[in-house]
């Protein structure tokens, strides 16, 4: 009789033993796989991004330059044809669509949102202006450009009385402490390479020919965006 109680007092010790064991396996698969589990160190997080309506900031009578209203940078100005801002803003954006881990807000919510915000404080800095846009779309980075020069092309794509020229600056600002994770600028007047041996960047990329606004826009856009780098942690 001894021997059997022995033996369930054995057999009841195992179990429990067997009963732990299982436990701390659970916990610690739920600590790996369970749903309150942190990203990983260096894992990508999506980004919420809104792009402001890009502008055309021209210079003041007498001036041939303009200044930044973001970081109040001073740069060569010009002529701004009517639209050239809308033309930046979309060749900008569909270079960010090519990014991962980034989801850009509706154009049109954003703009009616910088709308409202703009008319209430059309005085207020650009930067502030931002930023409170920013916060009211709860995105976590805002695009923001300016045209500084605009000029189309005269004459055709082999032969030209006046080439195109664009100037532009853009900046990507972080919404959550309003500092600027990465600034663009693009200052161009395409010459061809009988004017300019080092001009190779717009004439030849061009497909050595003259190139127009919107061509030497795009050509911009992708010079710049050489620089970028991501949107941080």
């Amino acid at each position: 009789m001894k021997n059997i109680s022995r033996i369930k007092k054995w057999s009841l010790a195992l179990v429990v033993l067997g009963f732990f064991f299982l436990a701390t396996l659970s916990l610690q698969a739920e600590e790996k796989t369970g749903p309150s589990q942190t990203a990983s160190p260096g894992a990508a997080v999506t980004k919420r991004l809104a792009v402001i309506p890009f502008q055309s900031v021209t210079p003041a009578d007498g001036s041939s330059t303009v200044r930044c209203p973001i970081c109040g940078s001073i740069n060569p100005g010009g002529t701004v044809v009517n639209g050239a801002q809308r033309v930046l803003e979309e060749i900008f954006t569909d270079k960010l669509s090519n990014l991962k881990d980034v989801v850009i807000i509706p154009s049109e919510k954003t703009e009616k949102i910088y709308d409202q915000v703009n008319a209430g404080s059309e005085k207020q800095p650009m930067m502030e202006k931002v930023l409170k846009v920013g916060n009211e779309l709860h995105a976590d980075v805002v695009a923001v450009g300016f045209v500084y020069r605009y000029r189309e092309r005269v004459g055709y794509a082999y032969s030209t009385e006046h080439p195109a020229s664009v100037a532009f600056e853009i900046h990507l600002i972080s919404v959550k402490d309003g500092t600027t994770l990465w600034r663009g600028v693009f200052d161009k007047t395409q010459r061809s390479l009988t004017e300019n041996v080092y001009e190779v960047f717009s004439f030849v990329k061009g497909g050595a020919r003259w190139v127009n606004a919107h061509q030497l826009t795009k050509l911009g856009v992708d010079e710049v965006f050489k620089t970028f780098s991501g949107f941080g942690p």
